[in-house]
């Protein structure tokens, strides 16, 4: 029979196909060798010997049958690992190399079995011509088929990860909300390219505090489970594309330990969400976070056993905030490098808009805490209203504002309410916010009517605009400001109200009428050069008074009136307390998260009937200072303060006295007893009280002075001073009253010191 060349290849290839493990484990061995990026990874490698096992199989057994190299069909699952390979990272020129190399270490071996065959070098030659022809073209088709493969997928894998990063953009860092920003991360995860995903941050950082504590505490803020994950998830072989729609998940409620228990299963977290802990030293998630590199752990399995992981640290400018882990189950396939780009890419994006968010979160807390360091933490003790306060800040970024409120008691058992509200947001507001609520304080500790003290509050607001004006760091050059100073008598059940541009309060009387008081509307204090106008109004015993700022009543999907009307309506239904009266306010009339700040004070007005007050017309004649003396006396035994009548005839006389010698008549001489019985309770630190006031005609206040020996006056307002818890002068429309507040648990009689003369 002769011998072809074809023949000749034919028994060669079929020699070879006898021992064709050992020419793959050539192959292999070669490759390893001069493309050693095939076998880096465990997954590509199993990839990489699959594919070579098959190609020599096919190619050997198209030589042994004579098949022109066109028609040798090439591995079923040939164009599948040219993917794989793309979706592994690895280069195209590797792959081309290693086509290549292969060629040449299997040509060479069938070269060599020719002379074996026979003794002919023209058919030897002939035959190593028809191989090398088919082994080219073999490998010509099929790496051209490859590339074309590998690019597809490459192109692919392009358009989805642009895809996935821009909707990550758009997803994740919605809001300036933590737990929320880092929730979107591991619900985006496990959506996109994770089983599970779980987000730790440092402790440290969401406090505020140093971040270089060893070992770090983190804190498990956000963590996601998919259910019933499938095999063939985005990385899988079914073409990838960017979508909003889960295959099921369990949510942020449903965690499960990322490390740990398999999908479907009871969730049985190792870390519980919000919870403290720490990882060991040679842990991944800890070197991730003391390298700043991010790290991807193989599979600890056989395909579809186990699970692959990425550990990624969410780091922004320049600091790390934590760290955050993308699990894959066993089912789908491990995570490659270009996986961990993707997920580096993410996490970069999400660890900005959480770096902003903590960022936020402090400022907002330090603006917070500034405003309510600057608001009263508890009402004084007074006897004129009942109180209960509310403030609410505004629910958008804005936060805080410039609202405030004070009840500042005043003499004659009077007692000043304010409510007001400082143009802006932020810590300048705050802080502008705590200067008017000081001076408002200064003011009215001097007695100034509310339309006075409106008038020099203008001033100082004028001041202040003037003092930010040459600043020029300071963004807010113009200040602004509304406000409302009412003071309430409860002798007279008379109360005295001026606005600068505020809101008009809303009263509702025992009978159950509500109204708002009309009052003069006065310009916004900052304005300057415009008058303020006060209103007394009667307030019968019981009556409610609702001071506001704008913020509780505006809204967008209401006007002003609208919003007054269902605030008189709420007010005027019954309620446990005045505690439970401003909750039912701000449930009412305010959204979750309100657009404006709010500030809402409620007073209950009480009166001091005429049991418990006692006033004398006095001659201007120094003998009725001993007639005095007798009616304080007998007044105080009825009230059963007859351990304060020494003190209280001393001081008595001491201000008749002085009216007589220095003032000018009508002289008027009145006893309040505010409260009738002595405060109880654990908090209680002093009994009752007693005022003692001197009204005359002469605006001429008195002045303490020291006394010098050989003085035979300059005496009794030291005195006055010793024996009283408090005393001061008000002005009044004509003259000025004297006045000393006395306590019946004031102990042992001062000692005097310097005053041995008296």
């Amino acid at each position: 029979m002769d011998v072809t060349a074809d023949s000749l290849v034919a028994r060669a290839a079929r020699e070879l196909s006898a021992d064709a493990d050992e020419l793959v484990a050539d192959v292999e061995r070669g490759l390893r060798r001069e493309v050693p990026e095939l076998w880096a990874d465990p997954e590509i490698a199993r990839v990489t010997t699959r594919n070579i096992a098959e190609h020599i199989a096919a190619a050997l057994a198209g030589l042994e049958h004579g098949v022109e190299a066109d028609r040798i069909p090439p591995p079923a699952a040939d164009l599948d690992r040219a993917r794989r390979l793309a979706r592994g990272g690895v280069s195209v020129t590797a792959v081309l190399r290693a086509h290549r190399l292969a060629q040449a270490i299997a040509l060479d071996r069938v070269l060599a079995a020719l002379p074996r065959l026979t003794a002919d070098p023209e058919l030897i030659s002939a035959a190593a011509r028809r191989l090398t022809e088919v082994a080219t073209g073999y490998v010509d088709r099929n790496s051209e088929r490859g590339v074309l493969a590998y690019q597809e997928e490459r192109d692919r894998r392009l358009r989805w990860r642009l895809c996935v990063v821009n909707d990550a953009g758009m997803r994740i860092g919605t809001t300036l909300d933590i737990a929320r920003t880092t929730q979107e991360l591991a619900d985006f995860a496990t959506e996109h390219f994770a089983d599970r995903a779980c987000v730790d941050l440092l402790d440290a950082l969401l406090h505020g505090r140093d971040p270089h504590r060893q070992p770090p505490v983190l804190r498990r803020i956000a963590q996601r489970a998919k259910t019933g994950a499938h095999p063939n998830g985005p990385h899988g072989t079914d073409s990838p594309h960017c979508t909003d729609s889960p295959q099921g998940a369990d949510g942020p409620d449903h965690p499960h330990d990322p490390d740990g228990s398999a999908n479907g299963d009871p969730p049985h977290p190792a870390v519980a969400p919000q919870q403290l802990h720490t990882y060991p030293d040679d842990s991944p998630p800890a070197r991730v976070l003391a390298t700043g590199q991010p790290a991807r752990l193989p599979a600890d399995g056989s395909p579809g056993e186990g699970h692959s992981t990425l550990v990624v640290p969410l780091r922004a400018r320049g600091v790390t905030l934590g760290v955050a882990q993308f699990s894959r189950d066993g089912g789908a396939e491990p995570y490659d490098g270009e996986d961990l780009l993707l997920a580096q890419e993410i996490s970069a994006r999400a660890a900005v808009a959480v770096d902003n968010a903590c960022r936020y979160t402090h400022a907002r807390a330090t603006a917070l805490g500034l405003q309510r360091s600057l608001l009263p933490a508890r009402t004084p003790a007074q006897s004129a209203v009942d109180v209960a306060y509310r403030y609410l800040p505004a629910g958008d970024r804005l936060g805080v504002g410039g609202d405030w409120y004070d009840v500042i008691p005043l003499s004659g058992a009077r007692v000043a309410l304010v409510v007001g509200d400082v143009v802006g947001h932020g810590v300048h507001a705050a802080a502008t916010m705590g200067r008017l609520r000081t001076a408002v304080r200064t003011l009215a500790d001097i007695d100034l009517p509310p339309d006075e003290l409106l008038t020099h509050l203008d001033d100082v607001v004028l001041r202040l605009s003037a003092e930010a004006a040459t600043d020029p760091d300071d963004d807010a050059a113009e200040i602004g400001a509304t406000c409302l100073y009412a003071v309430y008598d409860p002798v007279s059940c008379c109360c005295t109200l001026a606005r600068a541009g505020h809101v008009l309060p809303t009263v509702v009387t025992p009978d159950g009428v509500h109204r708002a008081l009309e009052l003069p509307p006065g310009p916004p204090l900052g304005l300057g050069g415009l008058p303020f106008e006060a209103v007394e109004v009667h307030l019968p015993e019981g009556s409610l008074l609702a001071l506001y700022t704008d913020g509780l009543i505006e809204a967008r999907d209401h006007d002003v009136e609208a919003g007054l009307t269902r605030l008189r309506q709420v007010l005027a239904r019954p309620a446990r307390s005045l505690e439970a009266a401003c909750d039912t306010v701000l449930d009412t009339l305010l959204p979750e998260r309100p657009a404006d700040d709010v500030a809402l004070l409620l007073a209950r007005t009480r009166a001091l009937g005429d049991g418990r007050v006692a006033g004398w017309d006095l001659a201007a004649d120094p003998a009725e200072v001993s007639r005095v003396r007798s009616r304080v006396a007998a007044q105080l035994r009825r009230w059963g303060l007859a351990d304060l009548e020494f003190t209280a005839e001393l001081v008595v006389s001491e201000l008749v006295t002085n009216a007589i010698r220095y003032g000018r008549p009508p002289i008027h001489l009145r006893l309040v007893l505010p409260d009738p019985e002595p405060p109880d309770g654990p908090g209680a630190t002093s009994g009752r009280s007693l005022l003692c006031e001197v009204r005359d005609a002469s605006s001429t206040a008195p002045h303490q002075r020291r006394a010098r020996s050989y003085d035979e006056g300059g005496r009794g307002l030291h005195l006055v001073a010793q024996l009283a818890e408090r005393w001061g002068t008000r002005q009044t429309r004509v003259g000025k009253t004297v006045w000393a507040e006395l306590n019946d648990t004031a102990g042992a009689f001062p000692d005097f010191g310097g005053l041995s003369a008296v």
